[in-house]
């Protein structure tokens, strides 16, 4: 009996030592991701100072990102996430906060900082709350710095994450073929552009210019003007500015057709006729399939002896001051086709990708008549590449995209807005300058100043 007493009383003992210990343990690492989230705070506030002070060049570093890779081991994306971190929070105090007493991990404050401004990190960490860093992402996927984290979310503002395993030869060839397009761009991409040019570059498109410059199947919901892109057989959504970007320079295939040739009923007919009618419709239309399939062709947005005029005209070059792109160029329409503009040459001009896009997007405009009298402004209505104010810019933005959310015109949008911006101030807050651009849209007083 004593022996059976005796030997209860290790097993008891060894339960509570095993409990003591796997307590110990959690209170150690939780110590532990208090105290680096602390740390994280303190080494962003360092980078920064250290790399302000050169302290790289006083060390003899070719570069500050080579000094720290050799400090710590970081790579040069981890430090600049790093560096672009603590520069927000200097205007984040909530996150800041949060971060240095261990609410909150680093990674998890890397992706608020994408989209917290002042008004709404406490909303943002409030969401975060209980969320892993990948939760947190997802989250923060989709919204723009100052959206709340229950407002909707927008295509174009959702990132995707491309990771591969590659060998050192095509690690080394991929960075010489990042190089040649920066080069050609005068070093003004970024790897979003870059790799977009790259895709468009192996895509090619048909070799007579006077068709589209690459074909991609882009589909636009005639009810909601919702787009999505075919990628590898799953349709991906896409933003309203690329959907613009192809109605500008593109190949349209008949509505009732696909890509292989089969009639197709849209949802929006099957709404019209009602679902019991939904097979009836499809027999009829496959009823004059042959009929239909005769007269169906796809037709080109610019017609290609127009669109090879422009290019020869252009000399192949993107026509943005500064833009050396001549190899993967659109035709862009400078008066909107949906605002009336027509497919006359003074109304065409060559634009790289990257500039087209950021004509649709609202952060570049072009006005007059092609060739000589052409005028390229930022958002915030300077010159192209003088010294734009940011704030105001950005502002411009975000109102222009609101605006063509709601289905304004590209030409009235920009129209209303620089009105606006003459009556309440280049430095208005977005709400003043969308509320009065609305008022002038709402009247047509925008239409002045055409």
């Amino acid at each position: 009996m004593l022996d059976a007493a005796s030997h209860g009383a290790t097993v008891l003992d060894a339960a509570s030592r095993g409990t003591s210990g796997w307590r110990a343990a959690h209170e150690a690492l939780t110590r532990l991701a208090r105290q680096r989230a602390g740390l994280d705070f303190e080494e962003g506030t360092r980078l920064l100072a250290a790399q302000r002070a050169g302290v790289h060049a006083r060390l003899g570093y070719g570069g500050f990102f080579e000094y720290i890779e050799r400090l710590f081991g970081y790579s040069p994306r981890l430090t600049h996430d790093k560096l672009r971190v603590a520069e927000a929070l200097k205007g984040l105090p909530q996150l800041a906060q949060a971060l240095r007493d261990g609410a909150v991990t680093w990674s998890s404050v890397r992706e608020l900082t994408r989209v917290a401004t002042p008004e709404t990190e406490r909303t943002w960490l409030d969401a975060a709350r209980g969320q892993t860093a990948h939760q947190v992402e997802r989250l923060v996927s989709g919204h723009r710095a100052g959206d709340l984290p229950s407002a909707p979310k927008t295509a174009g503002a959702e990132r995707h994450l491309l990771r591969f395993e590659v060998s050192g030869e095509v690690l080394a060839t991929f960075r010489e073929a990042m190089c040649k397009l920066r080069r050609e761009a005068d070093g003004s991409l970024d790897d979003d552009a870059a790799l977009l040019l790259m895709a468009r570059h192996v895509l090619g498109g048909p070799i007579d210019e006077g068709r589209a410059s690459y074909q991609l199947a882009i589909t636009v919901c005639e009810e909601c003007q919702r787009a999505t892109q075919i990628g590898g057989g799953e349709a991906v959504e896409v933003s309203a500015d690329v959907a613009a970007l192809a109605r500008c320079d593109a190949q349209v295939l008949p509505r009732a057709w696909d890509q292989t040739g089969f009639a197709r009923v849209d949802q929006a007919d099957c709404a019209r006729v009602g679902p019991t009618d939904c097979a009836r419709v499809g027999q009829t239309a496959q009823t004059h399939a042959a009929e239909t399939k005769r007269a169906a062709k796809a037709t080109q947005t610019v017609p290609p002896a127009v669109r090879r005029s422009v290019l020869r005209r252009d000399q192949h070059r993107c026509q943005v001051p500064g833009c050396r792109h001549a190899t993967f160029v659109d035709v862009h329409h400078i008066q909107p086709r949906e605002d009336g503009g027509t497919h006359e040459l003074e109304n065409l001009l060559t634009l790289c990708g990257a500039h087209h896009r950021a004509c649709h997007r609202g952060a570049l405009s072009v006005e007059g008549t092609a060739p000589a009298a052409l005028r390229f402004r930022h958002a915030d209505g300077t010159t192209y590449g003088g010294a734009l104010s940011p704030a105001p810019a950005d502002v411009q933005l975000r109102a222009f995209r609101a605006l063509r959310a709601l289905g304004f015109g590209e030409r009235e949008a920009r129209l209303a807005l620089r009105q606006s911006a003459t009556h309440v101030g280049e430095n208005a807050d977005l709400e003043p300058l969308l509320r009065h651009a609305m008022g002038l849209l709402t009247a047509g007083a925008w239409a002045k100043a055409s």
